[in-house]
């Protein structure tokens, strides 16, 4: 018995596997990022973005305690994380099946036949163990462990957007300070203009045509005013729920845009290494391969299952001879299930599996492409906003020396009021561009920074966290 045993576990130990041997997809991507005149080279030396901390990148004393509230408090970021301890939880349930399960049993019966009644009592423990000779649990098992790695670097991919998110909308808040700042000014100089040509006109020295251009230009900044404060408000609103809480009222004070020291000269390194520094291809590969285990699992259902079950325990007639002499019982009965005919089922299952490999193949090589062209676009903008900014302050520049040189001329009446209102426009859509712009330059350089795969590391230093790794907060 004991040679018997011996033999079962020995086969069972060397059970096969029906799973196809992963081989990693080609990347479908060049073997360098893009060059030409939108882009600038890439900055010798550095450290790549997974090691710079989040805490360094970003070196706002307000913003660095905004993404701080976030991480502990953000609600989608939570559901990640229980994800992933979910996920853990269906794997050690899946990893249960390949031992065997044993439970205990108290069973009473009672028949009559023929005018006879009888009694069973039986106390005793029962185990069921199904032999995996061909792998299917073990690749169900494996399927399940890639699972949940998949789910960790989802979870680690929400940190790293959240990081950035928090950031794109600190940094869009500062913007439109800047613009209602900019719009008041105007409204107030618009004021000052038409208070002018109101007396004027009640004088008789002007006509009411350019009383009503003036008062458009009035109206208009009005107008965007309000247009401002409502999206500063609402800008306030989407932080509010990135953080998960009201803004706290002892924050560090807000610096301008003008200040925001954001780094800039992040080397991009080869497309080669996002396959292991962004979270969302690594977790593409992770749901690949366990779509690989499932064949193997898919193909190990066409051969037998063999399963062992057993009992050990008493058994009596009588519930008070239960524990007597003589009223142990065993039994041992092993199984082999052979599929003979399904109707198609378990070659449609291997189909089913075949084809979900190759959608995870196609979703695998997108998560690689997104990449890429997100690193791409990143290092255009990067490359080309700093020479666009520089136009544009030259270009404002000019637009306020043309608003003081038409003020001029219509006040010592070389010229009409109509310039002098082009050129107040003119001026005040030319501060709004350049604030525009210096926002979208400082949330390409978040956004390339997340696609560089970083926002994982507080402190430039430390040793990253494992993608698995569940916080206190799941519990």
């Amino acid at each position: 018995m004991e040679k018997l045993l011996a033999a079962g576990l020995m086969l069972a130990l060397a059970a096969c596997s029906m799973q196809p041997v992963y081989e990693r997809p080609a990347a479908p991507v060049a073997g360098e990022f893009p060059t030409g005149p939108a882009y600038k080279d890439s900055p010798a030396g550095g450290s790549p973005a997974v090691d710079i901390g989040w805490r360094d990148f970003l070196a706002d004393p307000r913003l660095q305690r905004l993404v701080e509230i976030a991480l502990k408090n953000n609600r989608d970021l939570r559901v990640a994380m229980l994800n992933v301890a979910q996920v853990q939880a269906q794997y050690r349930i899946q990893r249960a099946a390949l031992l065997p399960q044993v439970d205990g049993f108290a069973d009473a019966s009672r028949t009559r036949n023929k005018g006879v009644t009888s009694n069973d009592y039986s106390v005793g423990v029962a185990a069921a163990w199904e032999i995996d000779f061909f792998g299917r649990l073990r690749s169900l098992s494996d399927a399940a462990f890639e699972q949940y790695f998949a789910t960790a670097y989802a979870r680690q991919a929400a940190e790293i957007l959240l990081v950035s998110q928090v950031a794109d909308q600190y940094l869009a808040m500062l913007a439109l300070n800047e613009q209602l700042a900019v719009t008041r000014r105007t409204l107030e100089t618009a004021q000052a203009s038409y208070k002018i040509v109101k007396l004027q006109f009640d004088t008789g020295t002007a006509a009411e045509l350019t009383l009503r251009q003036s008062e458009t230009v009035v109206e208009q900044a009005n107008a965007n005013d309000a247009a401002l404060v409502r999206a500063r408000a609402q800008a306030e609103n989407g932080l509010v729920l990135l953080i998960g809480q009201p803004l706290p009222a002892d924050l560090p004070p807000m610096l301008p845009m003008g200040e925001q020291k954001i780094l800039a000269d992040i080397p991009a390194g080869l497309p080669s290494d996002l396959l292991a520094r962004r979270p969302d291809i690594l977790q593409a590969e992770a749901l690949l391969r366990s779509e690989n285990a499932d064949i193997g699992a898919a193909r190990a259902a066409f051969f037998p299952r063999v399963s062992l079950t057993g009992s050990v325990g008493t058994a009596s007639a009588t519930l008070g001879g239960l524990f007597g002499a003589g009223s142990q019982a065993w039994s041992f009965l092993p199984s082999i299930t052979v599929p003979i005919f399904s109707g198609g089922a378990l070659q449609a299952s291997l189909d089913v599996a075949k084809i979900q490999k190759d959608i995870g193949i196609a979703q695998y090589e997108k998560a690689i492409q997104t990449a890429f062209r997100e690193v791409a676009d990143g290092l255009a903008a990067r490359g080309t906003y700093d020479e666009q900014l520089s136009s544009l302050e030259r270009y404002t520049a000019a637009q306020r020396r043309r608003l003081e040189l038409a003020d001029f001329r219509y006040r010592n009446g070389a010229d009409t009021y109509l310039n002098v209102l082009t050129a107040q426009t003119d001026f005040y859509n030319a501060q709004l561009a350049l604030v525009s712009t210096r926002l979208q330059r400082l949330t390409s350089l978040v956004d390339l920074y997340r696609s560089l795969g970083g926002g994982w590391v507080e402190r430039t230093g430390e040793q990253p966290r494992p993608a698995d790794d569940v916080l206190a907060t799941t519990r």
